[in-house]
């Protein structure tokens, strides 16, 4: 990987942040033939709070960038595991004629460098290291909002360089300082999530399925907020965690810390862990959701992955989208610049609704109803007795319904859809 500051020069597209959805933004603007920049402000390998699991959505957009090979060395899984009030129901990932009935865990340590790298093989260029502060501004006759590139700083020499580019793509995660200098914010009234997650040793580290832990409680018996999940990593370990969303009404109030305690200590007597022995303190972190960051464009940038909230509010998922959102702003920005034309850029929160919209709609109604404890375990009481239930459940919260099939998990979403559609956004946030 590079690692070399250059002054002067004029890149065709600059990327703040080398995580999935830089990455991403990266290989493909560089396989477009785009003269590209990557800096990222840490140093590769870097670990990050993630449950690191790769859904079918995540695998797909990494096997289209030529990594399929690659994550044949990591641990791949089969479905889900679903557990909750007594009842166990495994259920393999759903065909698609798009996405792979299969998925991987990988730990973002690994997973984040070796995408990079790959970006680097095609051709883009990436300082790690290197911070970017603040937009530069635009040559003379610019439009308003349009920035020229970054001031970075290079945090092992302390020095200070005007990297100078065309475009720029945001993706410096869900505290996106660089998007906060360009007037990003989220929107209070979409769902945020919180999440804390840490390893574990277990002999099942190579178990097929990845479990999901609906009816939570703590060694009392209590119901805890949120679901907990149980990732096997393949090398021995096992990544624990649990998350709720901000629709929870003391969601403010919750030790983060307490509850990942609480959950590593009732977890199933299968995984035999020690629960007072995780192999690192765990960490933690919060998301935004459901695309509630904005604005996602501006007349020569634009804003991926979580740095504009481009995390589903289902389950928490954010690396597809991640991957998703950066290929689909590479292939707007080389579109502009083969035209000339950067108010091509200007289509790209149209073509996020359109692929999106519609969906995080739905998740964040969604999200108000599991805000609610008692109704939740009613809830997972139902669809735990019904596996086509259960399943349909899982094609929905994977985003991975099939568009031309009429089968029962596809009416049914098509009619919660068409209610949805019919409620104005201000009573789906209020």
């Amino acid at each position: 990987m590079t690692n070399s500051l250059a002054d002067g020069r004029v890149y065709d597209l600059l990327v703040v942040g080398g995580g999935p959805a830089g990455a991403a933004t990266a290989y493909w603007a560089a396989t477009h033939g785009l003269d590209t920049l990557v800096v990222e402000r840490k140093e590769f390998p870097r670990d990050k709070t993630c449950g690191d699991g790769l859904t079918p959505r995540a695998v797909h957009q990494l096997e289209e960038m030529g990594l399929g090979s690659r994550l044949e060395e990591y641990h791949r899984f089969d479905g889900l595991r679903a557990i909750a009030h007594g009842r166990t129901l495994e259920m393999a990932w759903p065909d698609h004629p798009t996405y792979p009935t299969y998925g991987y865990v990988v730990r973002r340590c690994e997973l984040d460098a070796f995408v990079a790298d790959h970006a680097v093989g095609a051709g883009a260029t990436l300082l790690q290291g290197t911070e970017a502060v603040r937009p530069i501004d635009p040559p003379p006759g610019s439009p308003d909002g349009a920035i020229g590139g970054a001031l970075v700083l290079d945090k092992a020499s302390g020095t200070e360089h005007r990297l100078r580019a065309r475009h720029v793509v945001v993706a410096d995660g869900a505290n996106s300082r660089f998007g906060r200098t360009l007037g990003t914010e989220r929107d209070r009234a979409y769902p945020m999530g919180m999440a804390i997650r840490g390893y574990f040793e277990s002999p099942l580290h190579d178990d097929p399925w990845i479990e999901s832990s609906l009816d939570v409680r703590d060694r009392h018996g209590n119901a805890m907020p949120g679901y907990g999940w149980i990732f096997p990593v393949g090398n021995g370990t096992i990544n624990v965690g649990i998350g709720l969303l901000s629709t929870f009404r003391d969601y403010k109030d919750i030790n983060t810390s307490h509850m990942f305690e609480e959950f590593a200590r009732t977890l199933p007597e299968h995984w035999q862990i020690d629960p007072t022995r995780p192999i690192a303190p765990p960490t933690g972190g919060r998301l935004p959701m459901a695309g509630s960051v904005g604005p996602k464009a501006g007349p020569n940038w634009l804003v991926v992955g979580d740095a504009a909230g481009a995390v589903n509010p289902f389950n928490g998922e954010g690396i597809d989208y991640a991957y998703e959102t950066g290929r689909l702003a590479a292939s707007l920005i080389a579109e502009a610049t083969a035209r000339n034309d950067d108010a091509l850029l200007s289509r790209y929160p149209d073509l996020l609704d359109e692929e999106y919209g519609l969906y995080f709609k739905v998740a964040r109604l969604f999200s108000k109803v599991i805000g609610n404890p008692t109704l939740v375990r009613e809830l997972t009481r139902v669809g735990m007795r019904s596996r086509p239930l259960m399943e349909w459940a899982l094609r929905i919260m994977a985003n991975l319904l099939r568009d031309e099939e009429r089968g029962t998990a596809e009416a049914a979403y098509s009619a919660i859809a068409g209610v949805v559609r019919l409620v104005p956004d201000r009573l789906v946030d209020a």
